[in-house]
């Protein structure tokens, strides 16, 4: 990941385990810029409520004068529960994660388990001890690197 997507990584230990799960959580800037998005979603589903009630009462189709306002109370009832969660993770001390970084054998693909196998690609890398990729940043290390020259964490 690069330092402008300002998304941050943090190790967490599930408990009664040794492994460390990633997590990477969005920053305080964004999750702030989202709960005022959230804000005028609310308020544009009011406006829309009220306008499409006005607009479709005289409708002589009666499905009409109650389909278009439900759409307004829809984006209500969405920009609430986006508002509520951007502002806990803008104003919280504990966010929740955009993503959640597990090795395989603290949790499994079950899609893979039932419809695939690994590819053995990813199978040779693994057994080779080979680290493709930076684990902080994403970039491609080679075999024999130590540290990663994208962001110069130890691998």
């Amino acid at each position: 990941m690069k330092n402008r997507e300002r998304l941050r990584w943090e190790a967490i230990k599930p408990e009664g385990e040794g492994i460390a799960m990633k997590s990477i959580k969005p920053g305080r800037g964004p999750s702030a810029m989202g709960a005022a998005g959230s804000v005028v979603a609310i308020v544009f589903g009011v406006f829309w409520t009220i306008m499409a009630f006005f607009i479709t009462q005289d409708s002589p189709f009666p499905v009409v004068g109650t389909i278009f306002p439900l759409f307004g109370v829809l984006f209500i009832i969405i920009g609430i529960v986006q508002a509520v969660y951007h502002y806990k993770n803008a104003t919280g001390r504990e966010r929740m994660s955009l993503y959640d970084i597990t090795d395989a054998s603290e949790e499994g693909d079950p899609l893979n388990r039932r419809f695939g196998k690994e590819r053995e690609a990813e199978a040779d890398t693994e057994t080779t001890g080979e680290k493709a990729f930076c684990p902080y940043c994403g970039q491609r290390v080679k075999a024999g690197y130590q540290y990663c020259p994208g962001c110069g964490k130890k691998v």
